[in-house]
């Protein structure tokens, strides 16, 4: 979007902003310029080569607000380029739609799609380009990703293999067998296959490749493990779901009761759990056909999706900036609308406005949620059981409310799950809050350990109620880009810690080999955090 004619704030904000500082009155006469020669005022030596130019703007991946400030502040950069494939595109747009071409789901779009997504992201390919960049920032997707689920493990590496470890009895592992499996074992059926995004639910697992296939195997029911009863059928070997051929998928996110698939287009599609009551899709509850999410983002991208235990959140990317809708069940809290009511279609959380706060990642846990800004505050709401919203209570919270005690955190990513909170800081610090139940949340080596008391069965647990650090990730050496943890109420929590460097450590419930790392005899979950022997890169 030319930043001369656009109505998006974010651009509009820089526009008015540098021409306010360019228009103010001076009591010094400005002097003109001259690059060289008897070349016009404000010119440069590389406007006779703009291909250098956009060489350059390509090939330092800017921003896509750094490419609307060059286009607002100099009429060079917003002028027609005469470039294909568009002689009308300026240089900023030309940057944007070159470096969207390096994204593994832009590159198979026809013509016809890519001007469809222009026209939905807000007309612009710089609003493309956020979009993208976005999507993979939240979700990681196109770079090496662990995922804990419930009772199982699932890691992809940056060519696009997959490991996968732990419980098996649904299939969930994909190798063919219900044999549990303590150590990473690639996923041989799928070895040619690029899998760019993996997604674990309770005896399931969805795999989605760069081509936008979409992969399914383990249960094939929902709800069940609430009533102890065993899904139908077990699918022990990755297929694809062949209901989503049409759509070419980006994300999957699995809660208890439902499936929520993201098309690369933006566009939020469910299974299960379908009626009018629950999604708002007036159809059975066991209706296994995707369908569009209706309401209001039926014409808005959705960036990230998150899974909780009966709701849905969807990170929303917008030419004013970025947005969460919520829907389902609101119990608690979690929906973020300041009660505790339902809601059949997505709504709004308008809180994050009051709070001037700009939401770059979301998360959902079983029973509350968090968001961490695009200026690293952390918020989080729901249900606040054991301190898993870091207030230093146990109070639940209707609202979006930001976690005072990481003011002076500067945040880049947050995780969810049963009761527990991790958040990691811009410097690869990660703190963590909430149930301390299974070692899950790290602390286990620390002093204050030592008060804790012992339950029942001996295992010694600490509940935190405000952030607190993870030392024992200090200890590693290594700068965390991802924590993933189990979102489930019913398998005992474990937790990955994702470094830059592209290592993998591991700790909390370690019984049914999830955790992918060796344990003595009658041990069954591990403290501090162990490297996991898989190569990544």
């Amino acid at each position: 979007m030319d930043a001369t004619t656009s109505g998006a704030s974010s651009v509009q904000y820089h526009e008015q902003t540098i021409t306010s500082i360019v228009n103010s009155p001076s009591t010094h006469q400005r002097q003109q310029r001259h690059c060289f020669g008897n070349e016009s005022p404000g010119e440069f030596p590389l406007s006779a080569n703009p291909s250098i130019v956009l060489h350059f703007l390509t090939g330092c991946n800017l921003d896509p607000q750094d490419l609307a400030k060059l286009e607002a502040t100099c009429s060079f950069f917003r002028q027609p380029a005469n470039f294909a494939p568009d002689y009308e595109l300026s240089l900023a747009e030309l940057a944007a739609l070159d470096m969207c071409q390096k994204r593994a789901i832009f590159k198979p779009m026809t013509f016809e799609e890519r001007q469809d997504l222009k026209q939905r992201c807000g007309g612009s390919w710089k609003l493309v380009l956020r979009y993208l960049l976005a999507g993979e920032a939240c979700s990681r997707r196109e770079k090496t990703q662990a995922i804990a689920g419930p009772g199982h493990s699932v890691a992809v590496t940056s060519n696009g293999a997959v490991y996968s470890f732990g419980s098996n009895s649904s299939g969930q592992l994909g190798h063919g067998t219900t044999d549990e499996e303590p150590r990473p074992r690639i996923i041989r059926s799928m070895q040619g296959i690029r899998i760019i995004h993996a997604a674990a639910g309770a005896g399931r697992t969805m795999l989605i490749s760069d081509a936008g296939r979409v992969y399914s195997f383990g249960k094939d029911s929902f709800g069940e493990v609430e009533y102890g009863a065993q899904g139908s059928n077990l699918v022990t070997t990755p297929q694809i779901v062949e209901s989503l051929k049409d759509i070419f998928a980006v994300q999957a996110a699995i809660g208890n009761f439902f499936t929520a698939v993201l098309s690369r287009e933006g566009r939020v599609y469910t299974f299960s759990w379908g009626d009018e009551s629950k999604l708002g899709h007036q159809t059975d509850p066991t209706d296994l056909e995707p369908r569009p999410l209706l309401g209001a983002l039926e014409n808005i991208p959705v960036v990230q999706i998150a899974a909780g235990y009966c709701y849905l959140l969807a990170l929303a990317c917008q030419p004013s900036g970025m947005s969460v809708y919520s829907v389902g069940c609101g119990l608690g809290g979690k929906l973020g609308h300041g009660s505790r009511t339902d809601e059949k279609l997505p709504r709004l959380i308008e809180q994050f406005q009051s709070l001037n706060l700009q939401p770059m990642v979301v998360a959902a846990g079983a029973w509350h949620a968090a968001v961490v800004g695009k200026d690293g505050r952390v918020c989080t709401w729901g249900w606040g059981r054991y301190g898993c919203l870091g207030h230093g209570n146990e109070d639940c919270e209707s609202a979006p409310k930001v976690v005072e005690a990481l003011s002076d955190v500067k945040a880049v990513h947050v995780a969810t799950g049963d009761y527990t909170t991790f958040v990691v800081s811009d410097e690869g610090e990660v703190y963590s809050f909430g149930c301390g139940e299974s070692s899950s949340l790290g602390h286990n080596n620390n002093a204050a350990v030592v008060a804790a008391a012992a339950d029942e069965q001996g295992n010694r647990h600490l509940n935190v109620l405000t952030p607190e650090l993870v030392t024992s990730l200090k200890q590693v050496k290594e700068k965390v880009v991802q924590i993933s943890l189990t979102n489930s109420i019913y398998w005992n929590a474990h937790t990955f810690a994702l470094t830059e460097s592209d290592k993998l450590f591991a700790f909390g419930a370690g019984d049914k080999g999830q955790l992918g790392v060796q344990l003595v005899d009658n041990q069954t979950e591990r403290a501090n955090p162990e490297r996991v022997d898989i190569n990544l890169s």
